[in-house]
C-alpha cells in the first residue's frame, strides 16, 4: 500500500477512536455508494454524523480541510441520501470534518462540526 494510503488508514482509525472517547457510536466506515465514499457514520444521541477524515503529513500546502472540495461535498451529500433512505432512518444529519496533521510522534486532531451544509 502506498505510503499516504497508510496515512489516511492510520488517520480514519485515530478518528474513529477519538469520536467514541467523545461518545459517539461508529455506525460504519467507508460506506460506498456509486463514486462516494463515507469515511464514518457515527451516531450521538440523535443526530447522525456524516465524518470526512483529512490526514496530512505536512502543513504546508495548507490545512486538511482545505483539501474537502464542493465535488466531495455533492458526493457525500447524494451517499448520505442513499444511506438514510435504504436504512429508513429519521434522524438529525450533521456532517463533519476531522482535520489530522501527523506531527511525527503524535496526531494532532481538530473536529470541526457543521464543516458544511447541504442545500
Amino acid at each position: 500500500m502506498a505510503q499516504h494510503n497508510e496515512l489516511g488508514k492510520k488517520g480514519e482509525a485515530e478518528a474513529a477512536e477519538f469520536l467514541e472517547k467523545k461518545g459517539y457510536v461508529i455506525i460504519q466506515r467507508n460506506f460506498v455508494f456509486q463514486k462516494a465514499e463515507i469515511d464514518i457514520i457515527a451516531q450521538k444521541d440523535n443526530i447522525l454524523a456524516i465524518v470526512e477524515v483529512k490526514t496530512r503529513s505536512s502543513l504546508d500546502f495548507g490545512l486538511p480541510q482545505d483539501f474537502v472540495k464542493p465535488k466531495k461535498v455533492q458526493l457525500l451529500v447524494k451517499a448520505v441520501n442513499e444511506y438514510v433512505i435504504s436504512n429508513d432512518l429519521d434522524v438529525e444529519i450533521r456532517f463533519d470534518i476531522i482535520a489530522i496533521h501527523n506531527n511525527k510522534q503524535t496526531f494532532d486532531i481538530e473536529h470541526i462540526e457543521d464543516a458544511f451544509y447541504y442545500f
